[in-house]
C-alpha cells in the first residue's frame, strides 16, 4: 500500500490517472499533455505500474496505459471504512416546545 499512497501523492501522477479515465492512451499521447520530457513522464508511468495503479500492453511499436479499476475499486472499499454509516450522519433535531412557542 506504500507504493500506491507514494503513487498518489504527486500531481502529474494524479494527473495521469484522470487522463486515463477516458480510455487507453499512449506513453506519448500522455507525454503531450505536459510540459516535460518524455523520460520524466515514462518515471511517472513507472511508479503508477508498481503501484498497480495502471496497466500497460505492448502493440507493436507502442506502449498502451489504462487505468487499473481492480486497485481503484480496493482503495475506495479501504477509503469507505472510514466514512460514518449513514445513520450517523444524520443530525438530531429537538424540538423544544414551550409555552413561548405556543
Amino acid at each position: 500500500m506504500n507504493n500506491l499512497f507514494r503513487a498518489l501523492n504527486d500531481a502529474t501522477r494524479r494527473e495521469i490517472l484522470e487522463l486515463l479515465k477516458d480510455g487507453d492512451m499512449t506513453a506519448g499521447e500522455i507525454a503531450d499533455k505536459f510540459d516535460m520530457s518524455k523520460p520524466s513522464i515514462s518515471h511517472h508511468l513507472d511508479l503508477l505500474r508498481q503501484a498497480d495503479l495502471v496497466a500497460s500492453v505492448k502493440k507493436g511499436q507502442f506502449i498502451f496505459y489504462s487505468l487499473n479499476m481492480t486497485v481503484i475499486d480496493d482503495i475506495m472499499v479501504w477509503f469507505m471504512q472510514f466514512k460514518p454509516s449513514a445513520q450517523a450522519e444524520k443530525p438530531r433535531i429537538r424540538l423544544h416546545v414551550g409555552k413561548e412557542a405556543q
